[in-house]
Parts: structure tokens; C-alpha cells; sequence
């Protein structure tokens, strides 16, 4: 079979190439984030530079990018034009991650061979030839640098493939000449434990590149067929990947799912399997394309990841949390204490990944227990929170009719707990009120029931991450109501049912007067309903998750509920209810009428077919408020991190106030910079008419105005007030900030401190600087000066 060859298109690249750029430059405009990093190939002989070019993870799920390439590195060559470097895959997703991978859509829209290969367990590197024969070796995103104390994972790959190729009678410049030739990227797996260890286990002679893929340096994405990896393979000292090649996708699926079973093949722990095949979006009318999706096995993958990271953290001195395997863990981290203090070099090697799978396997031994078997033990999972006695939130994740209300309700009865409806709250900035609404009730209430649909991951991010923010001991426990993709029809007509027999019942869709309507605005529900994985960011934040099902009735849903919350909190739920009350609580629930509903506008224009006049709106107008100051809002966890990171970089007494501030909760939940306050517009009468003129123009109310780029240069403080100070990177000049000195306020040490009077602890800075008899002030500078992106908004008077 000859392999695939296509040379590149100077005019495609060069388009690609600008389209990255701008996406650079002007994130909102383009509708995706770029990022680019040049590195200087040292032992190039024509001294060659590359740019790297990385988007981030989500925005791999846009239409229309420039390219979907996940590890991408262009060039110029001697002759000026542009040129691919390096070309990974496609960023491909989990079965059931994205719409495209489940299992109806890959049945409908591929077609086979299927070739199945191991996902091996290391770090990704690309290998590549430039044009004056250097053999370029990356990892995900970096050349290496050779002067790196610390060995990189690209010099590391290079390495070995010195080693490889020697073995073979071949050199680098041999290979980067025929990578070279045929225009394309060896992608390769580095596995060795002795350079860097992670979840499974590679010694000795498992150690080492394996190759598993060779794609064409094109902005589309062509790949070669593992046949002609595996030859490829053995031509150049690789170590091949396991492989199996399949014709059904049916078979497929059975084959996948049975090994899943115990997270095994051919005798070894695996973490999954990759699957190429030919793709369609609709095969009727567009050709195939190659394409890649991953079946990831949980187990017992996941439980030696959960044991890797506790044991980290009790090195480390904190506490070890985990919510699943639970006995089977703290029998683990038992045995782990006792070995890390008989071996006090133990702890230093597993902070640098040495020694991680010989503790795991030492434990198994012990018990004489394989790792399916330990992480199949029944009764495991259970996560038990017994001193846990009040701050616990309940947070749904479903879709509208699934009866997430109902059980709201029915708890109220049983416990006389909080409930926070979303549907009760109108007008904008709902997620953060919802959130303050939620944190208020839990004042007076042990547990809130917090009310909303959170049917898409970014709901639940704001919603732990706000929640976690103010009260970080706060417990979360997700009620998920489930939504398998073989039962979304089934789904859809019993919520629709329960919908239609509701009415008008509800805050804000009335179905008895507008069926048509309400069925629209539920399957747009369903169709962006994203699935909870307690494995992945948000829904790993949850303390707890208890699965429902949204096709039984509530009163089901309920008992299941309340003995979960029994078992696993309790001291909150100190006895399950006789089925009397809970049958008394159901009919409490399902007798509910709501006291408020929204109002929608009718914005069509439409005269009533009556009265030939505008439909009358139902409220006034709230009284307009007035512009207080202008902002410039900053996410409060990348200035947090950054905090962190710094003060432990310094001394206890340098570091003092600020440890201080943060164990008081005395640091600000949000961070912006002030560019002016209409206190100061008579001095500055034309910067706060351009101020208002385009926060009206905007739409007034918290509408972002735009995007500003602040560099942060260092933390001033004494023992009252905390501020960093910041320069404005604006070349258009378009946000000015009329304070002496702009900055960010970090926190006071009391509330007879005003934040405002960070303008005079910065004052007294700018004119004394730092130390000498009498003053207080000290600085720490940031090392690296990050530059990050705030969003220009006004701020209303209370």
C-alpha cells in the first residue's frame, strides 16, 4: 500500500497562519483564543525559529477554526514562505464527550476499517525534519530547551530516539530527511518510568517512543493507516503500538465496553483505546475524512490516579480527599503512611513521579488484590461525610419537567430546609444573585435546596466557583438526574407529559397557553444538556453526587434521595422518614402554585388583534440608576493564584499580612481596577461624558464595553491595607484611569478600613518608597509581570 502524500499549499498555510493570528490579537473578534511561542532551534545549522500555536481545549468544539490541530508548529524556509513545522492530530474527544461521539451519531456517520490502538500512558511527542535536515523533536507545545535544569520531556523524547536510531545504524539527519520527504509528523507516546512515571507502568524493555501515529503537515487534518505506522515503526527503531483492526462498529462497541468491564488487555492495566475510521458529517452528500475518538476505561485507571494524588497531599501535609473507593483508599493511605515513614527518601522521589506504581503495586501485593478487583469491591464508592452537620447546598443537574422542583418542595416539608428558586429571580445578573440568594438562606438553614437546571457545564462552574469562593467548606451535593442517550426519548415524553399536565403552573413557561412554545424551549434544553462527569472539571467540585432518574415518578425519586443523603450525610439526615411522610410531603409538593411569574416582553411588534394597540407591560419600569464608576473586572482566580504563588516565594515576615488577610477571609471576592468614579467628573468632565456615552450605548446595566490588558507589577501593603499596582497596556488609548497610581485593592484588615484608601497607601509609596524609620509599607515584586484581560464595565449606584 503506498502511503498517503499531499505537499503543502503555500497560499492554504499562509491563510491558516493569518487566521491564527488574528484570533492572537483579537479574541472576541475572531471567537477563539490563540496563543503563540517562538522557539529558537538550537542545533538547526541555519538557525531556524518556530512558532507554537495552542487554542484552548474548548474552543476544539467551535465551527469554522482555521485548523484543528492540537500541537501545532510552523516555520518559514530559506526562500520566506511559510511552512508546517509539526502537525498533531485533530483534537479528538470520549465517546459520549461531544455530540459527534455518541454512539448513534458515530454508527450513522463512519465508516470502517476501525482500527482500535492502546492509549498509551506518557507524554506526548512529535517528530519532524526542517529544511536543513535537523530532526525537530517537540512535546505538546515546546522545542525544549537544552538549558533547562531540569530535563523536558521533548529533550527526554530526543534522547531516546538517539538511542532508537543507533540501535538501527541510522542517524537524526537520516530521519529528519525522510520525515521531510514525505511531508510529515511521526507522533509518538514517551513512556519511561525512569524519566517521568504517571499511571500505568513502563520499565526496561516497555519503556520507550511508541509510535502510533504519522500525520501530514497539512492544515486539514490526513493520517496514515496504522499498518503504515507499524511499518514505519520497526524501519526506525519505534516501539509499535497494539493493534486491532475491526469492520463493525458494533463490534466495536461490544468489544470496548467488555474490556471496560475490568479496565484490562492482554494481561495489563490500559487506560484506553484510541479509534480511527473514516467520518462523514453527512455521508449522503460530503466525502469521508479521517478521523479519531477515545473510549477512556474508568477503572481501576482512575482510583490509582485518586491514590497517586492523596498521596501527595498527605506528603504534602494536607488533607487527602476523595469521594470514590472509599474504604479501599483509606486502607491504601494507611499502608502508604506507614511506608513514607519508614523511607524518608520515598517522599522526595514521589513528588518528582518516582515510585508512584511500586507503592500502588507494594499495596496490592499486600493485600493480595489486583487492581479491577479493588477498585470492583462492593461497597466502596460510598463517600460518607459524618461530620458533616449543616452548609450543605443541593444543586440539580436536569431539564425542565424532570421534577427537580417537586423535590425541592417535598424536602421543605420533611426537614424545613432553604429553597432558592432561579425562576424567582428576574432581570440581569440572575447566576450571581441565584448565588447570594442561596448563601443568604444557608444563614438560617442547615441545608439549601439551590434551584436551577445547571444543564451545561459553564452553570456549574459559576455555581461551585462562586459558592466555594465565599465559603470554601461549604458541601455541594449534585442531584443528577440522569440522562442516558438511550433514554432521551423516553425522557422527553414523560417531561413533556408532566409539563403539559402542569399548565400553567410555572414561573415562566404557562403550557396551557402556549404549547407550541414550551416544547420548543424544552428541547433546546435537551439538546444542550451536557452530562455530569465527576472525573472532570466542574462537576469533579461536587462533594457528592446522587444519581435520579428523571423518567420514574417524584415520589421514587424522593426515598432515593433521602436514604442517600442518610447514608451518606448522617448527621444531616439523621433518619429516613416513614413512607407516610414522604407520601405526605409529595402531596405538599404537587399541590404547589407559584406566587410569581415572569414578565417577557413582546418584542415582535405585534398589535393585539383586539384593541389594535402594543400589548400594556404588566410592570413599571424601575427607576433608572444612575453610572457610578467604571471598572475594569478581573477573574478572581488567576489573582488569587498568583497571590498565593508569590508570598510563598518570600519570607514569613514579608508574607505575614497577607496570610493574615486570607485566614480572616479579609482578601476581596472580586477584583477590578478602577478607571474613574463619578466623584472625579468635574475634574475630568470629557473622559466621564466618553464613560457614559458608551456604557449607554452598551445597554447601560453591568453590559461588558470591551476588553482591557493590565500588566501587574507588584503587591504594596502595610499592616492595614493590601493593593497591587498595575499598568494599563491600551496602544489604542481607549480606557484611561484618572487614579495616581491604577491598581487592584487585594483586602483590608478590617471594615474600618476602606478600600479606597488604597489610593493613599500608594500615594505615600510613590514619595517614600519602602522601609526607613516609621514606615510600614512593604512591596513584593511579581518575577514574571503577567499581562491579563480584564472586562471594561460600569458599575451602577446602589
Amino acid at each position: 500500500m503506498a502511503a498517503p502524500y499531499t505537499p503543502q499549499d503555500v497560499s492554504a498555510v499562509s491563510q491558516m497562519i493569518s487566521a491564527l493570528d488574528k484570533a492572537r490579537k483579537d479574541k472576541r473578534g475572531a471567537g477563539f483564543s490563540c496563543k503563540k511561542t517562538t522557539f529558537s532551534v538550537k542545533p538547526s545549522r541555519d538557525g531556524i525559529e518556530v512558532d507554537s500555536w495552542r487554542m484552548q481545549d474548548w474552543d476544539y468544539k467551535r465551527k469554522g477554526l482555521p485548523t484543528y490541530a492540537r500541537g501545532l508548529f510552523t516555520t518559514k524556509t530559506s526562500r520566506n514562505t511559510p511552512e508546517i513545522a509539526v502537525r498533531g492530530y485533530d483534537k479528538f474527544f470520549n465517546v459520549n464527550e461531544v455530540n459527534e461521539t455518541k454512539w448513534a451519531m458515530i454508527s450513522k456517520n463512519t465508516r470502517g476499517p476501525y482500527e482500535l490502538t492502546l492509549k498509551e500512558n506518557g507524554c506526548i511527542i512529535f517528530v519532524a525534519g526542517l529544511e536543513d535536515d535537523t530532526l525537530l523533536v517537540c512535546s505538546k507545545h515546546s522545542t525544549g530547551d537544552r538549558s533547562d535544569v531540569e530535563l523536558s520531556h521533548a529533550r527526554a523524547g530526543e534522547i531516546r530516539i538517539e538511542k532508537q536510531l543507533a540501535a538501527v545504524g541510522k542517524t537524526k539527519e537520516d530521519l529528519a530527511r525522510e520525515l521531510r520527504s514525505r511531508n510529515i509528523t511521526a507522533v509518538a507516546e514517551l513512556c519511561d518510568d525512569s524519566f517521568e512515571e504517571h499511571i500505568l507502568a513502563y520499565e526496561n524493555e516497555k519503556a520507550g517512543l511508541y509510535l502510533h501515529g504519522i500525520n501530514l503537515n497539512l492544515p486539514e487534518f490526513a493520517t496514515y493507516p496504522s499498518n503504515l505506522v507499524q511499518e514505519f515503526a520497526s524501519q526506525w527503531g519505534f516501539i509499535k503500538t497494539d493493534l486491532l483492526i475491526m469492520e463493525d462498529i458494533d463490534q466495536v462497541k461490544t468489544f470496548l465496553e467488555d474490556v471496560a468491564k475490568t479496565g484490562a488487555y492482554d494481561g495489563r492495566d490500559v487506560e484506553g483505546f484510541v479509534i480511527r475510521c473514516k467520518m462523514s458529517p453527512n455521508p449522503t452528500q460530503l466525502p469521508f475524512q479521517d478521523w479519531f475518538f477515545k473510549y477512556k476505561f474508568e477503572e481501576p485507571y482512575l482510583m490509582y490516579r485518586q491514590w497517586r494524588e492523596c498521596t501527595k497531599a498527605i506528603i504534602a501535609g494536607k488533607q487527602a480527599k476523595f469521594k470514590k473507593h472509599v474504604k479501599i483508599t483509606e486502607e491504601y493511605l494507611l499502608f502508604a503512611r506507614k511506608q513514607l515513614a519508614g523511607n524518608p527518601k520515598l517522599s522526595k522521589e514521589y513528588n518528582q513521579n518516582h515510585g508512584i506504581i511500586k507503592l500502588r503495586d507494594d499495596f496490592l501485593a499486600y493485600k493480595n488484590i489486583n487492581g479491577s478487583d479493588a477498585a470492583n469491591l462492593e461497597g466502596c464508592d460510598r463517600v460518607i461525610m459524618s461530620e458533616v452537620t449543616k452548609d450543605v447546598i443541593l444543586s440539580p443537574i436536569a431539564t425542565l419537567g424532570c421534577g427537580k422542583t417537586t423535590l425541592a418542595l417535598a424536602l421543605t416539608y420533611l426537614f424545613g430546609w432553604g429553597h432558592i428558586q432561579n425562576d424567582n429571580i428576574s432581570g440581569k445578573g440572575r447566576p450571581p444573585r441565584f448565588v447570594k440568594a442561596v448563601m443568604d438562606q444557608l444563614k438560617q438553614h442547615p441545608v439549601v435546596y439551590a434551584d436551577r437546571n445547571n444543564a451545561q457545564k459553564h452553570e456549574r462552574k459559576q455555581l461551585i466557583g462562586d459558592i466555594k469562593t465565599q465559603s470554601p467548606e461549604t458541601r455541594i451535593v449534585c442531584l443528577n438526574f440522569r440522562h442516558d442517550e438511550e433514554s432521551i426519548d423516553e425522557i422527553r415524553r414523560v417531561t413533556q407529559d408532566r409539563v403539559i399536565e402542569r399548565g400553567d403552573n410555572h414561573q415562566t413557561i404557562q403550557a396551557a397557553s402556549n404549547q407550541d412554545k414550551f416544547l420548543e424551549v424544552m428541547e433546546g434544553f435537551i439538546k444542550r444538556f451536557e452530562e455530569c462527569n465527576s472525573n472532570s472539571a466542574p462537576d469533579a467540585g461536587f462533594d457528592l453526587i446522587i444519581d435520579l432518574d428523571p423518567t420514574v415518578d417524584s415520589r421514587q425519586n424522593l426515598e432515593t434521595l433521602v436514604k442517600e443523603l442518610n447514608l451518606s450525610l448522617p448527621n444531616v439526615v439523621k433518619e429516613m422518614p416513614s413512607p407516610e411522610k414522604l407520601d405526605e410531603a409529595m402531596d405538599f409538593a404537587l399541590g404547589y402554585r407559584p406566587d410569581f411569574r415572569h414578565t417577557i416582553p413582546d418584542r415582535s411588534g405585534r398589535k393585539d388583534a383586539k384593541t389594535g394597540q402594543q400589548p400594556q407591560q404588566q410592570q413599571k419600569a424601575p427607576k433608572k440608576k444612575g453610572l457610578e464608576y467604571m471598572s475594569v473586572d478581573l477573574s478572581a482566580d488567576s489573582i488569587n493564584k498568583l497571590l498565593d504563588k508569590s508570598f510563598k516565594a518570600v519570607g514569613p515576615e514579608a508574607a505575614k499580612f497577607y496570610w493574615q488577610l486570607k485566614n480572616t477571609r479579609r482578601v476581596q471576592r472580586k477584583f477590578h481596577v478602577t478607571l474613574m468614579h463619578r466623584a472625579t467628573k468635574d475634574q475630568y468632565p470629557e473622559l466621564w461624558k466618553r464613560y457614559t456615552d458608551l456604557h449607554e450605548a452598551a445597554g447601560g446595566g453591568d453590559a461588558k464595553l470591551g476588553d482591557c490588558d493590565l500588566m501587574l507589577e507588584r503587591v504594596v501593603f502595610d499592616d492595614r491595607i493590601m493593593a497591587i499596582v498595575v499598568r494599563i497596556v491600551d496602544e489604542e488609548g481607549k480606557w484611561e484611569c484618572v487614579n495616581r497610581i491604577a491598581h487592584i485593592t487585594v483586602g483590608t484588615r478590617d471594615d474600618g478600613v476602606k478600600p479606597k484608601e488604597s489610593n493613599d497607601l500608594l500615594g505615600k509609596w510613590l514619595e517614600e518608597g519602602t522601609g526607613g524609620e516609621g514606615n510600614k509599607i512593604q512591596e513584593v515584586v511579581f518575577d514574571e509581570k503577567p499581562l491579563i484581560k480584564g472586562a471594561v464595565k460600569g458599575v451602577l449606584s446602589r
